[in-house]
């Protein structure tokens, strides 16, 4: 229980003040209605997406502004991570006692985070933005200005990965299996976080205009203002929440649920569920980018999204392979 109000508290305090990548950097000018842009004329036939992206707020001078919806939904996340494994080992699927699930799933918290936080500095800044990289090279230490905004999708991946590395080495048990139990918790916690991006007005659709029926309008904000409106865009926050979310978690649970158990005949061979994940996140991403407006400069013509997912597809194909391979051998004796 300890570990689990760390990790609550851990999280809200480093992913509440932060914004996704590309989203605008918070300003100390509190929101009033006073100081909001009018809508503009479509608002009369398109809806408008403006959220209050606060849960609570806190008074002036304090040291977080408030709790934003998006830290809570990093929260969710984890914390239906953390029950997905409760019912794993509870129907004999996942062979780690309780002390085990929650190490593991400190370890992921820390990894998401500080991966979605220099994985964001390394795609958005250092890679995409001539003036913030100066500013970063002056003053490295600005990556610990979470107030300022900025974690990056792909950077959490790679911090997830990593920490599950570091704990499946610590702990003596198999990297490629382990990768399969963690591969299942992931969709929750990233459709939850699309939702959040949707509250917060950020990773809308690109240009040119939508003005199919289900356009919706965002608001632009100079950190906590809002100080104009887009013309009416694809929700394409929503998109990727039902892809990158939901389509996977059905088909991640699915494959979880309807395979035999880990080490019985067959089960998938470790490594597979992995694998397949992470082609399946890579290609729904980069249909999904194809709505969305590009966080930074294109890359070989491609937004960052899609350009990373190939990576991605990559390294599915090779943990599938080599799973498969690994598989063969151990029959084969």
């Amino acid at each position: 229980m300890k570990r689990l109000i760390t990790l609550i508290l851990l999280t809200l305090a480093l992913v509440s003040p932060a914004l996704a990548a590309g989203a605008a950097a918070p300003s100390a000018v509190a929101v009033t209605s006073a100081q909001a842009a009018p809508l503009p004329p479509e608002a009369a036939q398109y809806f408008v997406a403006q959220f209050d992206p606060f849960v609570v707020k806190f008074p002036a001078g304090w040291v977080l502004p408030g709790i934003r919806w998006y830290g809570l939904a990093y929260v969710a996340g984890f914390l239906i991570a953390s029950w997905l494994m409760w019912l794993y080992a509870r129907k004999n699927r996942l062979s780690l006692d309780a002390d085990q699930r929650s190490t593991l799933l400190m370890t992921l918290v820390l990894g998401v985070l500080l991966g979605g936080r220099v994985g964001y500095y390394l795609f958005y800044v250092i890679l995409g933005d001539p003036v913030r990289q100066a500013e970063f090279f002056a003053h490295p230490l600005m990556i610990f200005r979470v107030w300022e905004g900025g974690m990056a999708s792909h950077g959490a991946f790679i911090g997830g990965i990593l920490g599950m590395w570091w704990y499946a080495r610590a702990d003596k048990i198999s990297f490629l299996a382990l990768g399969d139990v963690v591969a299942t918790l992931a969709p929750p916690g990233v459709m939850i976080g699309r939702l959040a991006n949707f509250v917060n007005g950020e990773l809308w659709g690109k240009k040119p205009v939508s003005h199919v029926p289900w356009a919706m309008i965002f608001p632009k904000r100079d950190g906590d203002v809002i100080v104009g409106w887009t013309e009416p865009r694809h929700p394409s926050q929503l998109y990727e929440a039902a892809t990158e979310g939901l389509l996977l978690l059905i088909y991640t649970q699915w494959r979880w649920w309807n395979s035999a158990k880990p080490g019985q005949p067959g089960a998938l061979p470790p490594g597979q569920l992995a694998g397949e994940y992470l082609i399946g996140y890579a290609l729904v991403r980069i249909f999904c980018e194809q709505f969305r407006e590009p966080d930074a400069g294109l890359l070989l013509g491609l937004s960052r999204g899609s350009f990373f997912s190939l990576f991605m597809v990559a390294l599915g194909a090779t943990i599938i392979i080599w799973s498969r391979k690994r598989g063969l051998t151990a029959r084969n004796g």
